[in-house]
């Protein structure tokens, strides 16, 4: 599964981002589901979730200043360091889907986000206030500095232009796996 995005889906995903009314959000983020993402029980294949949530990280780095000219140019980049991913609803080939992405706070070197899976009637749709998402994931990054292999402070104007999207945590963010106690 080598889903590294192209230089064209790369551009798609620039032109997926659907701007959203101010400055204070950032726009939506569109896929349409592929027959070759559906697996054996009829419905979207988790890897494929995680990649519709990574292409809408890369489509919040390009919003927030760390896109491809800032990786190149710096060395550094954001590095997943964790993630925890909610599957909610089944999904189907051909759906329409839509990201909300959320930041959840940010400091010198990290992000804290999380972003909210929609279906939708139509490829460019929002979901309607109502709705509920598919799935969820809440994702904690590091700046990193790759050429010096080690976590580095944001630029002022990435951190500022991150800290103006912070927004409060929905409720079912900061969530972990419940036990499932051993049975003996």
């Amino acid at each position: 599964m080598s889903e590294q995005p192209t230089h064209e889906e790369t551009a798609v995903t620039e032109q997926n981002a659907v701007a959203v009314d101010d400055d204070t959000s950032l726009p939506l983020f569109h896929r349409t589901v592929r027959p070759e993402w559906i697996d054996y029980n009829g419905h979207m294949s988790e890897a494929f979730y995680v990649l519709v949530f990574g292409y809408a990280t890369d489509a919040m780095m390009i919003e927030t200043g760390l896109h491809a000219g800032y990786r190149e140019s710096t060395g550094c980049s954001l590095y997943t360091a964790e993630s925890h991913v909610r599957y909610l609803h089944e999904v189907a080939a051909g759906a329409h889907l839509a990201v909300r992405t959320r930041l959840l706070g940010v400091d010198a070197k990290k992000a804290r986000f999380c972003h909210e899976l929609y279906v939708v009637g139509a490829p460019d749709d929002v979901p309607e206030p109502e709705a509920a998402p598919v799935a969820t994931t809440e994702l904690l990054a590091l700046h990193v500095d790759q050429r010096a292999g080690r976590t580095a402070p944001f630029p002022d104007s990435v951190r500022e232009r991150l800290a103006s999207l912070v927004e409060p945590a929905p409720a079912w963010a900061g969530r972990s796996i419940a036990e499932v106690p051993a049975v003996r």
